[in-house]
């Protein structure tokens, strides 16, 4: 026995004495279970690194309404009754625009991917995209 603890690099001491196991970390814990450290940011803290990376905040209720009967009257399949995706996708729209706020032919085709439906999968075509990006930029991130 002792040859093959040499021949592995151990000797009778390591079999003896096993040392102390790292601890376990779970990984299969879904996130925001109690185990999970908790947030030590500010709900001002977290606005203002949203706001750092281009995203705006939720709009109002007035102007979420807004902003979906704009969409509708676009074309009434860019929403196809998900609200909160297309004020998702708004918001995404967002960063586009707080990184090339005058390239107004790169937005339109930013628009074209990201706003899409079953119906549409490959966007609303420029016309659309346009009128899309008008409305976000009205309603979601009128500062931009």
């Amino acid at each position: 026995m002792t040859l093959l603890f040499a021949a592995a690099g151990c000797t009778e001491d390591d079999k003896a004495e096993p040392k102390a196991a790292a601890p376990k970390v779970s990984t299969t814990a879904p996130a925001g279970k109690a185990s999970d450290p908790p947030s030590t940011l500010t709900p001002e803290q977290k606005a203002a690194i949203a706001e750092n990376a281009g995203l705006p905040p939720d709009p109002d209720k007035a102007t979420w309404a807004r902003y979906i009967t704009e969409l509708k009257a676009i074309d009434p399949d860019i929403v196809h009754a998900k609200e909160e995706k297309a004020v998702s996708r708004g918001k995404s729209q967002c960063q586009s625009v707080k990184s090339w706020p005058t390239d107004r032919s790169k937005l339109i085709g930013l628009v074209e991917q990201r706003f899409s439906s079953p119906n549409h999968p490959s966007g609303f075509g420029p016309t659309k995209s346009a009128a899309i990006l008008d409305a976000v930029r009205k309603h979601i991130c009128p500062t931009y």
